[in-house]
């Protein structure tokens, strides 16, 4: 098993939004592609010196082919359409993790 995290640094200015936008549409999103078994919104908890409010979602996959597709088929689209709702006021950073045990 494989999680796909995006942490996310948001401007407080766009927060609320953000977080509706990221519940309602975004999420349930790329749930849609198919090639996501779950999704997991988490709040980052701690003071970035940037200020804004922080967040980490984990979309979990079963396979590093799957996630593969995702980037080729549908991260263009999705991403795009994160930049010209929000452009400047967010701050995004990928990160694959392979699942070795759960306890």
């Amino acid at each position: 098993m494989y999680i796909y995290n995006v942490t996310s640094n948001i401007d407080e200015s766009i927060h609320e939004q953000w977080l509706g936008w990221m519940k309602e549409s975004h999420i349930p999103d790329m749930l849609a592609t198919g090639k996501f078994s779950a999704a997991k919104l988490c709040r980052v908890l701690i003071e970035e010196e940037m200020g804004g409010v922080t967040y980490s979602v984990q979309y979990t996959t079963t396979s590093k082919d799957e996630l593969e597709k995702y980037y080729k088929e549908d991260a263009p689209r999705l991403r795009q359409e994160a930049m010209k709702l929000f452009a400047d006021k967010i701050l995004a950073f990928r990160t694959e993790l392979e699942v070795i045990s759960e306890h």
